[in-house]
Formats: C-alpha cells, structure tokens, sequence
C-alpha cells in the first residue's frame, strides 16, 4: 500500500466487501489510500447463513499490505443496522465521504417455478439494501453538509440483468430499481453536497461461478473482479466531482457509459387513438 494516493483521506464504506467484486474494490481503494470499512453479512449465494469470516478476510489482507480498513457484521438491508454502520464508521475515522454497495444473493427460477419467498428475498437484499444504507447516508449528509469539504459519493451497484434476463426476474427486477433509485438520488444528493452514481459490473464472481461450466460467458481469466475495482475508484474519487446520475458499465478493459431510457420514437394523431388506427400505424414505431 502507499501512503499516499489519489484517495488519502477518503473514507469509504463497502458493503458486501468480503468476496468477489466487493472484497477486489476494498483492496483497490486501500491501496489508494482509503480508509475502508468492510461490511459483510457472509450468507451463501443465495442468502442462507451468516458468518464474520469473509470481511474479516478482507480487512486483514488490507492491513497486511500496510491499508487502514475496519470490518463490520451486519444485514445492509435493516435500517438500525446500516444507521450504526454510519455512526461506527464516523466514531472510528470522524466522516464518512463514499459509500459502494456490493450485497447481493441470487435465487434464479424461470417465472412458473419462482417462489415469494426467491423473490422477496433477491428484492430485499438488492434493492431495500441499497434503500436502507443510501437513506441513512443522506441524512448524515444533510446534517454534516455545513462541514463537507469535498463532495461526497455513492455508488450503486446494478446489472446488465437489469435489461432483462430469462430466470432472472427478481433480480432483473432488483437491478432495474436501483437504476431508478439512483437516478432519484442524484437529483436529491446535490442539495447535501453529493452525487450519485451506478455501476454496472460484468466479472467472474461466485454468482458466474454459480452457472453450469459450459454454460458461463466466462472464464475468471478474462473478466477478473479486480479490472472493475479502478472504476469504482473513481467514481468515489475527488476527480469525479460533478459526474452524477450517469450508469457506469466496467467489463474487463473496457468501460463505457449507459444511456438512460428515452423515446425511440412518437407519433401524434390530433383527433387521439383508438385500437384501429395504432393497429394500422404501429409499424411506424417499429
């Protein structure tokens, strides 16, 4: 680690922070400079068990190469608990100035054959997550907004499922929300003094892991959860004052900017539409 990088100074919180794109963005912001706190509940995949081992992991390799890092256990979807994240965090290091949220579980199902219990669960972790830790970010925002002195960031974490993905309606339906919420947020933010941002990640994580060998778009190889973690770097950075609202996809080397949903095309009919004249003109749209 150096000692000084172009993120000395921040502190940042990463939840979801002991595997896989979490636990890679950890590393990478330490090794920048950071100051990170590593949240983790430590379920499997698909959100069964708990366990302190996996943030623990990540701080303890942060410290090992030199980083300043603090874990903390907890369920980011509960809004007491993500309240004391903020509060522990700012009692140990005096601010909190970004926050990543990489939690997630997966319980994919074609739509007959999904329960309530898959869906409320993927909607619970991804998108009242992302809820529960951003509303308590911004009212600690608010309130410290007279002491910031630098702009303050929030990354959310969505996916190219969120277009849509066969046997993944809950979590396709989870990652589109936090496009909304986000897109909602930066509207909001700048009145605290921050912005908010999405990424959208592609990388081999246990949730590509977790697909059949013959059936994955890739190996770890070529998608190493470590080439997004710069992107994340930043995105939370001082450099990327003023960047906000914007979905940011990061894939292997390359990274590019998502446009957000707009009109493809229109029509007008000045006497209004009925069924027949939008079947004998709906090809015009198409």
């Amino acid at each position: 680690m150096t000692d000084t990088g172009p993120l000395d100074g921040t502190v940042c919180i990463v939840t979801g922070g002991g595997r896989g794109l979490g636990e890679a963005t950890a590393e990478h912001l330490a090794s920048e400079g950071a100051t990170v706190v590593v949240n983790d509940l430590g379920t499997s995949l698909q959100g069964e068990g708990a366990s302190e081992e996996p943030a623990a992991e990540t701080v303890a390799a942060i410290r090992d190469a030199g980083g300043t890092a603090m874990a903390h256990f907890g369920d980011v979807t509960d809004l007491e608990y993500t309240e004391e994240l903020i509060d522990d965090t700012v009692a140990e290091y005096g601010r909190v100035d970004a926050a990543v949220n990489f939690a997630g579980v997966l319980r994919d199902a074609y739509l007959t054959e999904m329960t309530g219990d898959d869906w409320d669960t993927v909607i619970d972790v991804h998108l009242r997550g992302h809820f529960a830790l951003l509303r308590n970010l911004a009212r600690h925002w608010d309130e410290t907004a007279d002491e910031a002195d630098r702009e303050r960031a929030f990354v959310g974490v969505t996916s190219p499922s969120a277009l849509g993905n066969a046997g993944q309606a809950n979590y396709s339906a989870a990652k589109a929300g936090v496009l909304g919420l986000i897109r909602t947020a930066s509207a909001e933010l700048p009145r605290y003094d921050a912005r908010a941002n999405a990424l959208m990640p592609v990388a081999y994580t246990r949730m590509i892991e977790d697909i059949p060998e013959e059936k994955r778009p890739f190996g770890e190889d070529d998608m190493p959860p470590e080439k997004v973690a710069p992107v994340v770097g930043y995105l939370v950075s001082e450099a990327a004052e003023g960047v906000n609202g914007k979905t940011v996809r990061a894939q292997g080397d390359m990274v590019s900017l998502v446009a957000d949903p707009t009109d493809e095309n229109s029509m007008v009919d000045s006497e209004g539409w009925t069924v027949e004249k939008l079947e004998e003109r709906f090809d015009e749209l198409l």
